[in-house]
């Protein structure tokens, strides 16, 4: 089957979905780091407020991989392909990985705040690319995206405070 199979009609022009499209498989690249760090930190976090803060992360990385979908299916949705592999989010991701042995609740939390303030900055650009391509839809869902991604940064802060 030719690329051009997959190709789903859309009324915005080629080069428009094209730049949203990368602009999504950015954020798709982003989420998938940000969710396997949250997971690694849920799997290996320890001491006083286990937890807690092991329910937090679990909170946190199922609400961002229900969100991967959601991403995927809008670059789909423009006429495009999305993500295909481990290696295609690392030639995507700007979110850092953590291979640490060991890392404190504390830089957990600080870590995965820092990360999700990232993933808004990068949510309000996408948002910027979406409304200059007039795609009203990905244009709106950004913003429920960008909620959550605020709501998490709150959450981790406030959970970091006094530790």
């Amino acid at each position: 089957m030719p690329k051009s199979d997959l190709k789903t009609p859309t009324d915005l022009s080629s080069n428009a979905a094209s730049n949203v499209a990368t602009a999504l498989n950015g954020l798709l690249a982003d989420y998938y780091v940000l969710y396997l760090k949250t997971k690694n930190f849920h799997w290996h976090v320890s001491g006083p407020h286990f937890r807690d803060y092991h329910l937090l992360f679990d909170e946190q990385a199922a609400e961002i991989l229900a969100t991967t979908d959601l991403v995927a299916e809008r670059v789909r949705k423009t006429g495009n392909t999305t993500l295909r592999s481990i290696g295609d989010i690392a030639r995507h991701q700007s979110l850092t990985d953590n291979d640490t042995d060991f890392v404190s609740p504390k830089d957990m939390l600080v870590e995965l705040r820092e990360d999700n303030l990232r993933l808004i900055e990068a949510l309000r650009a996408a948002k910027a690319v979406a409304g200059e391509a007039g795609d009203n839809a990905t244009d709106g869902i950004i913003d429920d995206w960008t909620d959550q991604a605020e709501q998490r940064a709150w959450f981790l802060f406030e959970a970091a405070r006094g530790i």
